[in-house]
């Protein structure tokens, strides 16, 4: 009889940071992290250096799926740029009609934390970096003759999908975005 693990507290603190800081924000208190998380505050410490940590340590987590999620989005829409880019924007539509959709966690995190040498500032950084380069790549095989600011446009459209959609949900933000991306793509 084989008997399943149960997370240890790394792993809690982090599965109960990701949850709580997407619903109420970065900000949240250490408290609310330990009670969800079941741990003693000295696992924090430990493991994280404190909140700061933490909340790097859960941004780069959630990082990691979303620029998975965007290469199965691109890997499903088969081998043409065009339509691999313009997949996102439906992948978009999905995401931010769902019920629990609260916005970007990455501009949320960057607006809630003033300290500008908070570690979460590197992690977003790094990763809207690495989206632009995905982004970058295949509008550069689409052959497009302006690559820098096609791929600047495309990610401006994405992140405000990803913002407006927390504050007008219901609207079809993603399906407008994608017609303006079709009008970024065709030059």
């Amino acid at each position: 009889m084989s008997s399943r693990a149960e997370p240890g507290p790394r792993e809690r603190l982090v599965h109960a940071a990701q949850r709580l800081s997407y619903t109420h924000g970065a900000t949240i208190g250490v408290d609310a992290l330990l009670k969800a998380a079941n741990v003693a505050r000295r696992s924090l410490y430990e493991h994280f250096g404190g909140k700061d940590g933490l909340i790097a340590e859960v941004l780069r987590r959630s990082a990691a799926e979303d620029e998975a999620d965007y290469r199965a989005v691109f890997a499903a829409a088969g081998d043409d740029p065009r339509e691999r880019l313009l997949a996102v924007f439906d992948r978009l539509g999905a995401v931010v009609s769902t019920p629990d959709f609260r916005g970007c966690r990455y501009l949320a995190a960057d607006l809630a934390l003033a300290d500008s040498a908070h570690p979460a500032h590197a992690v977003t950084r790094e990763y809207r970096e690495r989206i632009r380069q995905l982004l970058d790549h295949e509008v550069r095989r689409l052959g497009h003759p302006d690559p820098g600011r096609a791929t600047d446009q495309l990610q401006l459209l994405i992140e405000g999908v990803l913002a407006i959609g927390a504050t007008r949900p219901g609207a079809k933000h993603a399906e407008s975005a994608r017609e303006l991306a079709k009008q970024v793509l065709d030059v």
